[in-house]
């Protein structure tokens, strides 16, 4: 077969054109392939580096007294320390804490309302002051928790952990648990500072000379 000098010339371009478009997808690819080698890398690094990071030991910032206090007081006011703790004086707008009785529990000299035991198959009762409860359990009482010795005047810290951590009557170990309302298994997953600005704060309330009567058991109520 005879090809003319321009049929051979055209192949030949033509062959060119597609070595050049060849090495031009062959050098695309190297490229892509070395960008996404270069985000593999850079996001292994910064993964490094979060890790890292998170993995250093915090430092627990250590309160002042005064800055602990304010923190408890934050602390009482916000957690429904009063709903229970402290008796009412009845507004137009419902039972408010007594400001002279805060944080003192349930009145000694209060007397006991009629339970109605027919309720008490359907109901929990609390009286009007809400320092007291009845249910399965009895009728319970808030404890005085101001800083008179009738309160927690004469409490450690270590024993107001064992309260509110463990559920143990005056933070006793081997004491009879805590009875509802007291809402302690939600308290126990407070930290440990945070219980100790609470009860740095209890101990500067004004003390209130209350004692509060023991429980109630079921088969005792009048």
């Amino acid at each position: 077969m005879h090809y003319t000098k321009r049929a051979v010339d055209t192949v030949n371009t033509d062959r060119i054109r597609m070595n050049d478009k060849k090495l031009s997808m062959y050098v695309n690819r190297l490229l892509v392939t070395a960008l996404l080698a270069l985000v593999l890398v850079v996001i292994m690094a910064i993964t490094l580096m979060s890790c890292h990071e998170t993995s250093k030991p915090t430092t627990p910032v250590v309160l002042g007294q005064e800055e602990l206090i304010t923190r408890g007081e934050y602390l009482v006011n916000t957690s429904a320390c009063h709903d229970c703790h402290s008796p009412k004086v009845m507004t137009p707008n419902g039972p408010e804490p007594d400001p002279k009785r805060l944080l003192s529990g349930y009145p000694e000299d209060m007397p006991l309302p009629a339970i109605n035991k027919e309720a008490l198959q359907d109901w929990v009762l609390f009286n009007q002051h809400l320092t007291s409860a009845v249910g399965p359990w009895g009728v319970s009482f808030a404890a005085n928790i101001t800083s008179d010795e009738t309160g927690i005047g004469n409490w450690t810290e270590e024993q107001f952990l064992t309260a509110l951590k463990k559920g143990k009557y005056k933070g006793l170990e081997g004491s009879r648990s805590l009875l509802p309302p007291m809402p302690w298994p939600i308290y126990r997953n407070m930290s440990d500072e945070d219980i100790k600005a609470i009860f740095a704060y209890l101990k500067t309330t004004q003390p209130v000379r209350n004692i509060v009567p023991p429980p109630i058991a079921p088969d005792q109520i009048q």
